[in-house]
């Protein structure tokens, strides 16, 4: 599924390690599935801001890493650190055991093509939005509007009661970046908001989710069938009639 997806012309793809059930194994298959299918850019969300957890998903194909939940500058200089070996003032341990597009002759090249990107979604991620973003070795913000709103004090996510206070808080992310000539990242769930968002400035957006795609796509199939009456069961009372 994933190198079928990769063939569509998607800029990028993320495979998430933080809220899928993937685990090592299928995200490093998912990484080369990524690659195979010809999309330019496979992004790996890590569970955590976590060195090891960073250096294997870019050991493992990955050439940019989101990393969810950083509250302050300091968690964004770990997060850059982690995506960073020696050369560059990192500490990501140096192993190329998968050649490829990711690893270049050098340690110091390998970094340059290395996008990191840290999740604002929390209050405390807003507050220090600028201190963030100044961090050395961060290109750029993704925002998370789910968590986000609940950390703006919705019951449910993208409560209408916090809409206007996430919206604000979502231009303020994307200008920030802007002012700085970094990437605006975020989530959206269908293309037509990617289009909204990308009006408003953001530079890097999630147009979609596979499991929402295939649960939209296959269950406007079965309507198709149940609407004509078509259903297994209808199919299964007609045989048992018939015998």
């Amino acid at each position: 599924m994933v190198e079928q997806i990769a063939r569509l012309g998607f800029d990028f793809m993320v495979i998430d390690g933080q809220h899928g059930v993937l685990g090592y194994a299928e995200m490093r298959d998912a990484l080369v599935a990524v690659t195979a299918g010809g999309c330019p850019l496979p992004f790996a969300r890590v569970c955590a801001n976590e060195p090891g957890e960073i250096g294997r998903m870019l050991d493992a194909g990955a050439r940019g890493i989101i990393v969810p939940m950083v509250n302050t500058a300091e968690d964004a200089r770990l997060a850059a650190r982690a995506a960073r070996y020696a050369t560059s003032g990192g500490q990501r341990s140096y192993s190329p055991v998968r050649h490829g597009a990711h690893f270049a002759v050098t340690p110091g090249q390998t970094d340059a093509g290395v996008i990191v990107l840290v999740m604002i979604e929390t209050r405390e991620a807003l507050a220090q939005i600028e201190e963030i973003l100044d961090t050395d070795g961060i290109d750029g913000v993704f925002v998370g509007p789910y968590d986000l709103s609940l950390a703006l004090g919705a019951d449910v996510p993208l409560q209408v009661s916090v809409r206007p206070e996430l919206e604000s808080a979502i231009s303020r992310v994307c200008e920030a970046a802007a002012r700085r000539s970094k990437i605006a990242g975020i989530y959206c769930g269908t293309g037509e908001e990617a289009v909204q968002r990308a009006r408003e400035g953001f530079t890097l957006i999630n147009t979609c989710h596979d499991m929402t795609a295939l649960r939209a796509g296959m269950g406007a199939e079965l309507a198709a069938v149940v609407e004509r009456g078509l259903t297994l069961a209808t199919h299964l009372e007609e045989e048992l009639r018939a015998h």
